[in-house]
């Protein structure tokens, strides 16, 4: 009988001869002695790994301001002891950063590993808290509090005392989370129309425009909600019945049913999530946007030079309010609504000097009025268009007029459509996947954002702001690790100088990250 070939293998290595005898063995199985009821002399320093996660951000983040910042919520002198707040907040990050999206699992997580022990200070014989203790504490002692704010605001500040932030240039985007509700029971509700936040200004720049056009300005007390005595629109809205609070989200390409959206901001030079707002599913990416970028300028005092954005935050408001700031933006473009067989509006030219559209066909277009959304109308002279051979590729309407619009506020457009053609705003844009993009990503695949842990805005909030809280307090652990472990390479006696030179004249981050250079306009 032919022998195996591991076994011909092994013949051939001992060196026996044809015919010779050969035991092969496989080797000896026994029984393991059972060990966990020996007494093991051990500490928890030596059971957690030298290069575990948890141990970075011990060493690089500070987590004692979290103390100071609730301690008005405690009583000094009287009450049963409560669990210290470090601890919890401390125990809450673990649980954003490895994925434990249950309170409850991650006690029963935190029971058994030492690690999560460790970095609580727990002993290996402490009984951890009850998972009623994060819910108790949420509902009575922080519920219309800014303490998770405090707290997201504090970790930024400590990444920018490190070098990560610099605040002069911001991507912002917004992304969806499931909320905790069944997408088919809801009530079709009447609700007041909120208007924009900037509809006074527009109506001030409409006013202006009409007047400087020779027109009266447009009353404001019949029925638009555009000014203070007007009655508000009302429209019919999808209301949960499970979370009242979320919007019913209806986007192409996107899931229909109750979400909520995560409005986050980044910086560009590490990635440090700078802002995290969050809003019903219905409510559009660009409405909040300039006035959180206020925020962040007071809050942390950014000098922002520069934002990127995508297209939904392509409107004259924004454009408007960033050119107002002396902030360049730069955002993706707009596939515009077109009809098949017709001409697209950028074959209109508009001449600014005569304050007028020319078609296609050389006729001229002039001004006709400025209506309330902010558009100056140019219609063209039906007695030239009833004979005009383009007729068709121009309008339909039975009236022979074809009318073009334009915002007040177009100029505004056109300077940050124009900044994103310059090979600048390209190299700026395109860093906008491996920012804000990535952030997302990251959130969803690794911390759980893909759904609403709890019901209602405060509490997705909350949620928001530790989950970004902990993205950034992972990110100051592992910059920092990475920091010291280059600086040990480099000053060891071994590292020839020349390594040192070639590494600090490349093009690298401060910590080594490459990144194209962006020099401002």
């Amino acid at each position: 009988m032919k022998k195996p070939a591991f076994q011909r293998a092994q013949i051939a290595d001992k060196g026996l001869a044809p015919g010779e005898a050969f035991v092969f063995n496989s080797g000896m199985l026994k029984t393991p002695t059972p060990a966990q009821h020996e007494l093991e002399m051990v500490t928890l320093e030596e059971l957690v790994p030298k290069d575990h996660l948890l141990r970075k951000i011990d060493a690089a983040v500070d987590f004692e301001f979290i103390r100071a910042k609730v301690a008005h919520l405690y009583c000094a002198d009287n009450g049963r002891p409560a669990l210290d707040p470090v601890v919890m907040f401390k125990l809450l990050f673990i649980g954003y950063l490895f994925g434990v999206r249950s309170e409850r699992q991650l006690m029963r997580e935190v029971q058994v590993n030492v690690a999560y022990r460790w970095f609580a200070r727990f002993r290996l014989t402490d009984r951890v808290p009850d998972a009623s203790t994060f819910s108790q504490n949420r509902r009575r002692r922080y519920t219309d509090t800014t303490v998770y704010q405090e707290i997201f605001d504090e970790i930024v500040r400590q990444a920018m005392g490190h070098g990560m932030v610099d605040g002069r240039v911001l991507y912002t985007d917004s992304t969806h989370l499931k909320a905790n509700a069944n997408k088919n029971k809801y009530d079709v509700v009447k609700v007041e129309q909120t208007p924009s936040a900037y509809l006074a200004e527009l109506d001030a720049a409409v006013d202006a425009d009409r007047v400087a056009h020779g027109k009266k300005p447009l009353p404001r007390d019949d029925g638009d909600g555009g000014a203070p005595g007007g009655k508000p629109e009302e429209k019919d809205i999808k209301r949960s019945r499970t979370d009242p609070d979320s919007g019913y989200m209806v986007r192409d390409d996107k899931p229909r049913g109750f979400f909520y959206l995560d409005h986050r901001t980044v910086d560009a030079k590490h990635a440090i999530i700078t802002d995290t707002h969050v809003t019903p599913a219905s409510v559009h990416d660009s409405q909040p946007y300039l006035e959180r970028l206020d925020r962040q300028r007071e809050c942390f005092g950014f000098a922002v030079q520069a934002v990127g954005l995508d297209a939904g935050y392509f409107i004259p408001a924004v454009c408007k309010g960033l050119e107002d700031r002396q902030i360049a933006g730069v955002m993706g473009y707009r596939t515009p609504n077109h009809k098949p067989g017709t001409f697209y509006k950028r074959q209109y030219e508009y001449d600014r000097y005569r304050d007028e559209y020319v078609c296609p066909a050389g006729q001229a277009l002039p001004y006709s009025t400025t209506n309330r959304s902010g558009y100056r109308e140019y219609k063209s002279d039906p007695s030239i268009c009833r004979s005009c051979a383009m007729r068709t590729q121009c309008t339909n309407s039975a009236n022979a007029v074809k009318v073009v619009t334009r915002h007040v506020w177009e100029w505004a457009k056109e300077r940050v459509d124009a900044r994103r053609l310059t090979e600048w705003g390209k190299r700026l844009y395109a860093r906008r996947k491996e920012t804000v993009e990535r952030s997302f990503a990251d959130a969803k695949q690794l911390h759980g954002h893909r759904y609403a842990r709890m019901r209602g805005l405060r509490r997705v909030a909350e949620q928001c702001l530790l989950a970004a809280a902990a993205q950034n307090i992972k990110k100051i652990a592992l910059l920092l690790a990475r920091m010291r472990a280059l600086l040990r390479h480099f000053c060891s006696p071994r590292a020839p100088m020349r390594r040192l030179v070639a590494h600090f004249s490349t093009p690298s981050g401060r910590f080594g990250c490459r990144r194209p250079k962006i020099r401002f306009a």
